[in-house]
């Protein structure tokens, strides 16, 4: 390891390796570091991931692809089930990947591309001078030692210690994080080509359960709550473990993990001088379903192509980078989250009943292709109430009268 580089990466996860890969490519010296031991692990996410996405940083790959999803189930409190097939589901369907290995194909490509790569390595302290972010305090196996950076990139997931130390607010509101719990399970009778999602406040409040195949007889099989409804008895192992009671009795156990995911709106801002913050660091996880490797890797690529020009013109000040931040909210993107969070504001405060008439009356819809806009649409022509309670969502989708 050298004392100084023109990026350094705290975080080894999609948005990090994205990252580093990309700046290497362009003649960028590039260090990436991960605390943990080994890329990819533990495991803390569901794995799922939309085909179309995932084509615009990879090639699939059956080496880290665990199973092809054809389409998705939504199961109403009340047992009322809606499919989504592939004709409707359309491009939207995707992959449920095997993220031990597919993190490793992104970060050995970015090695492959120059950039240099520490496991086992953790930020303990920026590396500050008048405000101004110029590297981090890095150890390493009992080794301590100041590596310096034109730009920091901080991809170190929803703890995000790093941005905090560097003075930016990071908090998410208790309500705001949901604590998720998931087994991975064999030996159980589930569709290999279709992901569950089962909802109800019995089941998994102000939150969703779901089962992702991982092959034949295999899933991943997972809970989120708000962790505002986490108490003794009904944590989200609890509501997992009496889920998997009904559902899976005879299933086994292979592995278990527990995280947090933040459904919160993004940082109010995501870059400081000589700063990027990216992916669930940045809080740009999507707020209904949790996920975030796209958005990872998405903003990951954002943040490349921007500290790259900054990093040529000698200006990495907190001004320059701000078109990172700019791009990616004042995008498609960044308006799906935030539409996106006004959705899952407004769904979490439903009873089991008003869940079970949605989820009846998107049973009856006919949509040419599915997504969360054109679902959402639909739902409010349908149903004048929801026109009502949802009037300020209904005006930022343009939804005509």
């Amino acid at each position: 390891m050298k004392n100084r580089y023109d990026v350094l990466i705290i975080g080894g996860g999609p948005g990090g390796a994205v990252a580093a890969g990309d700046l290497a490519e362009k003649g960028h010296s590039v260090c990436l570091v991960e605390k943990r031991p080994a890329i990819g692990a533990p495991v803390r996410c569901a794995e799922g991931i939309g085909k179309e996405v995932l084509a615009q940083f990879i090639e699939p790959d059956d080496r880290w692809i665990s199973a092809e999803i054809q389409g998705a189930c939504l199961v109403a409190p009340d047992g009322t089930t809606m499919s989504i097939e592939r004709e409707m589901a359309g491009s939207k369907v995707g992959y449920i990947l095997d993220r031990k290995i597919f993190d490793r194909e992104l970060v050995w490509q970015a090695a492959s591309k120059g950039a240099e790569v520490h496991v086992k390595t953790r930020a303990t302290a920026p590396l500050l001078e008048d405000g101004t972010v110029k590297g981090a305090t890095l150890e390493s196996c009992g080794e301590v030692r100041d590596v310096r950076a034109d730009v920091v990139i901080a991809a170190d997931g929803v703890e995000s210690k790093f941005s905090r130390w560097c003075g930016v607010d990071t908090a998410v509101p208790l309500r705001e994080l949901m604590s998720c719990a998931q087994y991975l399970l064999t030996d159980i009778e589930i569709d290999p080509a279709m992901t569950v999602f089962y909802l109800g406040n019995k089941v998994a409040p102000e939150g969703y359960a779901w089962v992702f195949p991982k092959g034949d007889r295999t899933a991943n099989v997972g809970i989120g709550i708000s962790s505002r409804r986490s108490r003794d008895g009904n944590r989200a192992r609890d509501y997992l473990d009496r889920f998997v009671a009904d559902h899976f009795p005879d299933g086994k156990t292979i592995e278990y993990i527990v995280g947090g995911v933040s459904v919160c709106r993004p940082l109010s801002c995501t870059v400081s001088d000589g700063l990027m913050i990216v992916g669930d660091a940045a809080r740009v996880s999507d707020p209904i379903t949790g996920g975030g490797i796209f958005n990872a890797m998405h903003t990951g690529r954002l943040a490349a192509g921007i500290a790259s020009g900054c990093i040529s013109a000698g200006d990495c000040s907190g001004t320059a980078l701000m078109p990172y931040d700019q791009a990616w909210r004042h995008s498609k993107f960044g308006k799906n989250l935030e539409r996106n969070y006004r959705i899952k504001e407004y769904f979490i405060t439903l009873s089991d009943d008003k869940l079970n008439a949605i989820v009846h009356s998107i049973s009856r819809m006919n949509l040419k292709d599915f997504s969360v806009f054109a679902l959402v649409k639909e739902l409010l022509k349908r149903n004048p109430r929801l026109l009502l309670e949802l009037k300020g969502l209904r005006d930022s989708l343009s939804i005509p009268d």
